[in-house]
This record gives structure tokens, sequence and C-alpha cells, in this order.
């Protein structure tokens, strides 16, 4: 299935630019963007997301975009994290869907930055997902995201992982607004 998407959302520098989803490339601009700068650090990406103690992934916001449409993180993936001992012995690779959970809580922290108080944002579907590239102990993982959809109480964003300008993964994830359930 092509999933090269042709839609359009501020680039780094605010003009409009497509997203380049299902190409095997980032799916936006990273040249406008450094990459070192940190806009939020773990305990202020924890304002706006439930996510605690080894279920944290995201280590800082690295840049938003000014609506908070886009934006990039970094998850630093350590050797002394819960998953290595066993995926796998001798050849430990950072599960998928653990990248794929990276992404949501981007989207999540995107989604929560954007209301008036934040709520418990669940997860509700992967599309079209894809690993490309592996993701092994002492590679930085950046994570970008980018709204397809955004509304009051949902949201659907293109969500993508690249480690040394390779994509290691990449899909479409939703998801709801737990309040008032």
């Amino acid at each position: 299935m092509n999933r090269a998407a042709d839609t359009t959302t501020p680039a780094p520098g605010g003009e409009a630019a497509p997203l380049r989803i299902g190409e095997g490339k980032p799916m936006f601009d990273l040249d406008g963007i450094d990459l070192a700068a940190r806009v939020a650090d773990r305990s202020e990406i924890e304002r706006f997301n439930p996510h605690r103690h080894e279920m944290s992934f995201l280590d800082a916001l690295v840049w938003a975009s000014p609506d908070r449409s886009r934006g990039v993180a970094i998850k630093r993936v350590r050797d002394d994290e819960f998953w290595v001992r066993g995926h796998f012995p001798d050849m430990p690779l950072y599960p998928g869907v653990l990248q794929i959970e990276c992404g949501a809580q981007l989207a999540c922290y995107l989604f929560n930055s954007r209301r008036q108080e934040p709520v418990v944002a669940a997860f509700l579907r992967i599309q079209d997902a894809a690993f490309r590239n592996k993701v092994c102990p002492g590679d930085d993982l950046y994570i970008l995201c980018a709204d397809i959809k955004f509304g009051r109480r949902q949201f659907v964003c293109a969500v993508q992982g690249v480690v040394q300008d390779r994509v290691a993964f990449e899909a479409t994830i939703s998801g709801m607004s737990m309040a008032n359930r």
C-alpha cells in the first residue's frame, strides 16, 4: 500500500510543506531543527502526559511548531532498560511496540499542550505500521509526530522514529480524551 501523504502542515520555518509518509525518509524536513535543543525536559512532559516511571519513554521535546501540530522528541535508548535482557539476549533490539508507544506519548503531549487542562488520552488505533531499521541501546531515537486530524476529544497523527537519518518505524495512530467518559 502506498501511504505517501498529500497532507500539508506548517514546517519548521513556518511555511506549509507536505508530509512524506511511507517514503522511507523523515516525514518532514529536519534540517531547520536543532536536534540538540531541549524545549521541554522529562518533568515538563509529565505536566501533560500521565505516563510515569518505566513507562515514561520520552527524554525531551526537541522542537514543536507554534500551533503544536508537529513535534520532535528524543528517546535515548539505554542498555539498562527493562526490555534489554530478554529482547533479545546477545542482540538487544528496542521492541517495535515500545517505539510506537514513544510516538503515542509525543502525540499525547502535543494534544494536551493545546488544551486548557491536560486529560488522559487513550491510544485507540495503530494503522499502517512499518518497521524499517533496527533500534539498539546507545541509539538516539528521534520521534516525529504530525497531525492528520485534530479535534476537541480525538486526534489522528502520523508518527515516525528516526535514528541517524534512517527511518526506524512509521505508523498512523489515533487517540481520544478519556475525560467525561
